[in-house]
């Protein structure tokens, strides 16, 4: 199936964090790669990102959805969840009926509608193992309404998530690796060819940090990261308060982004 309208929703994820174009502060992402592969079938696609960063999904449902159904989309690729795990006080039972509603709503109107479960964290981010029942609800929320309304299901769950070349510094988002990855389990979903070696484990060995390593991630990352949180929560702020969907309009992809397999340096 060649596909003509093609949004992608949700946050940092899919606005393309860690994973900058060359020479550019723009963010890439899997979304803009799999757009890039889907138009060189379809000249004539058209696609936006109305992904925002720090978005939960009662934000996306509200903000993101209705604009996204007012450009009759034929595709839509749904990225969320993971801030509404984070959040300080997480109820399993509002984030499945945040899925539930946001599945529902898309495949009412959008004949093709993808979303994702999401890898644990845990094994790469020592000091948040609470996380992973959350990751494990909002992962079950995710299979259980694709299955009942249709849509189709990327699993990631049991993504590789030890080697840390898939990641960015923060270890939460992917690196460019990661999200090419992404983009070709995605397209792969879709029945849209891929090279087999963008599914292949990156070559040499994974990068697995020590103590060291951890300590200064925690410095790095996690610690200011954490600070911030507490002051937005203080303040009734969000993080992604000021910033606007990077691609909100149906675009043609242009001719500078239809060559999204090229080699990674270092990586696969």
């Amino acid at each position: 199936m060649q596909y003509e309208r093609f949004i992608a929703l949700g946050d940092s994820c899919t606005e393309g964090l860690h994973d900058p174009y060359p020479g550019s502060t723009t963010y890439r992402g899997w979304a803009d790669l799999a757009a890039a592969t889907l138009a060189t079938a379809n000249p004539r696609l058209r696609y936006a990102n109305l992904g925002v960063r720090g978005r939960r999904l009662d934000q996306i449902i509200v903000e993101q959805i209705p604009s996204a159904l007012d450009l009759q989309p034929d595709l839509v690729a749904l990225f969320g969840g993971a801030n509404d795990v984070m959040t300080r006080h997480f109820r399993a039972d509002i984030v499945a009926k945040r899925v539930e509603g946001a599945i529902r709503i898309l495949t009412r109107s959008v004949p093709t509608v993808v979303v994702f479960t999401l890898s644990d964290v845990s094994s790469r981010m020592p000091g948040v193992l609470r996380v992973r029942p959350r990751i494990e609800a909002l992962n079950e929320a995710v299979r259980a309404s694709a299955r009942q309304y249709g849509a189709t299901l990327v699993e990631l769950s049991e993504e590789d998530v030890h080697d840390l070349r898939y990641f960015g510094p923060d270890r939460l988002h992917l690196s460019e690796p990661g999200h090419r990855r992404l983009a070709a389990h995605l397209l792969t979903r879709l029945g849209v060819p891929v090279e087999p070696a963008w599914l292949e484990p990156l070559p040499g060995d994974p990068l697995h940090p020590g103590v060291r390593a951890h300590v200064r991630w925690m410095a790095r990352e996690v610690l200011p990261a954490a600070a911030t949180r507490t002051r937005n929560w203080f303040v009734g702020r969000s993080p992604g308060d000021g910033f606007a969907p990077k691609r909100p309009e149906l675009l043609p992809v242009l001719a500078d982004e239809l060559n999204p397999w090229t080699a990674i340096p270092g990586g696969a």
